[in-house]
Parts: structure tokens; C-alpha cells; sequence
């Protein structure tokens, strides 16, 4: 799995949790979950749990502080998905 793809999977995962749908469209590896898609602190361990279920891995708790950003969470699922295998 490559970073687009993660990242077509990622707004699937953040859709519920972004009010607004059409900031979901324009997301990059730069666009910060909490100040750029408003999506708030609490949501972001809710958001953790559906990337480790839906890429099967265990994100500790290091790497869930820095899935603050889509690059950051893309590296973080990667290198855990890398792990893994």
C-alpha cells in the first residue's frame, strides 16, 4: 500500500469526524487534523482506534501523539503496517 492510497483510505476514516465535508476534498500530507479539518482533541483517539482496525496494527502511544497531521499519520501507519510484516 502507497501513500495515495493511504491517504484516499485516511478520508474515509475522517469523515465522520470533520463537520465540514468539503475541507476532506482538498486535504495533503500538510493539513493538520485538529487546526485545518477542525476536527477536535477527543476525536483524534477515536480516530486513532478505526486506522489500527482499519489497517490491522497497534499504534502505541509516541506515535499516536504525533498523528497530528496527514504525513505524520501516513508515516506512523506505514511503518507500523511495515513492522508487521
Amino acid at each position: 500500500m502507497d501513500r495515495r492510497e493511504i491517504l484516499d483510505e485516511l478520508k474515509k476514516v475522517l469523515t465522520p469526524y470533520t463537520e465540514n465535508k468539503e475541507l476532506l476534498a482538498g486535504i495533503t500530507e500538510q493539513t493538520n487534523l485538529i487546526h485545518d479539518l477542525k476536527i477536535n482533541s477527543a476525536n483524534l483517539v477515536d480516530i486513532i482506534i478505526d486506522a489500527e482496525s482499519k489497517y490491522d496494527i497497534e499504534i502505541d502511544l509516541d506515535s499516536a501523539e504525533k498523528m497530528t497531521d496527514i504525513k505524520n499519520c501516513i508515516d506512523v501507519i506505514l511503518e507500523k503496517m511495515n513492522h508487521k510484516a
